[in-house]
């Protein structure tokens, strides 16, 4: 798999999955509004990624919300590891098809603007030629994932 994307970083710079060939990237999909799955993710990878090379990229399954300007807050303020990438609805919905997420908007009473977006809860890392290399879910912990990653940039060359 060597999923592809067009969209727009947290600087609202375009970029596509070509931007980050050359580089490990790991890619988690999620959104701000997001109240515990999308936050203990973030903390537990800018854990596991604390002494990694690798690009963290953070891409929105709520384009409608998630502009460039709140990703960048949002993230800067509790995650200063990723770079947030949002875009126009068929974008975003391009990109998480490339990846095979799900992501559906439903009604949330508990959320102020009434709605929510599950989605698939997984972390993809890309080699630095685009191509997928593992993947993990939301249960693995720092640990495993730190070590997961130390073994993949070991064998680069």
């Amino acid at each position: 798999m060597k999923p592809t994307f067009s969209l727009v970083d947290h600087h609202g710079n375009p970029v596509t999955e070509a931007s980050y060939r050359g580089r490990w990237t790991v890619v988690l999909f999620g959104f701000t509004h997001c109240r515990v799955v999308c936050p203990r993710a973030l903390s537990r990878l800018s854990e596991a990624l604390a002494s990694a090379d690798v690009e963290a990229l953070y891409i929105t399954v709520d384009p409608d919300r998630d502009t460039p300007e709140v990703l960048r807050q949002f993230l800067e303020t509790g995650y200063p590891r990723f770079t947030g990438l949002t875009g126009t609805a068929e974008q975003t919905d391009n990109a998480r098809r490339a990846f095979g997420v799900f992501a559906r908007r439903r009604p949330d009473p508990e959320d102020p603007d009434g709605y929510a977006v599950p989605h698939t809860a997984i972390t993809y890392l890309l080699d630095p030629d685009g191509d997928y290399r593992t993947h993990w879910t939301d249960t693995t912990d720092a640990g495993t994932i730190a070590a997961d990653l130390a073994h993949a940039l070991e064998g680069r060359s």
